[in-house]
């Protein structure tokens, strides 16, 4: 059975490496976000303090999919 995703929005806290980010959620947890290849071309949008869209399986709530870069 197909569980869907989880979809909230977050704030970058910095980028520790290429493609990685520290996301802080809105009830205040740090996770651990990344991008998908199909979407490499936000790497170079999403700067600290960017807000973007991510995508959490109902199983682990620890990191997530950037999915998009949300207007202010």
């Amino acid at each position: 059975m197909f569980d869907p995703p989880v979809t909230t929005i977050g704030t970058v806290i910095e980028s520790p490496l290429p493609e990685i980010y520290h996301v802080a959620l809105p009830n205040g947890k740090i996770i651990i976000g990344h991008i998908p290849k199909a979407l490499i071309h936000l790497h170079e949008i999403i700067k600290p303090e960017s807000r973007v869209s991510l995508e959490l399986t109902p199983f682990d709530f620890d990191k997530g999919r950037i999915t998009a870069v949300v207007e202010n």
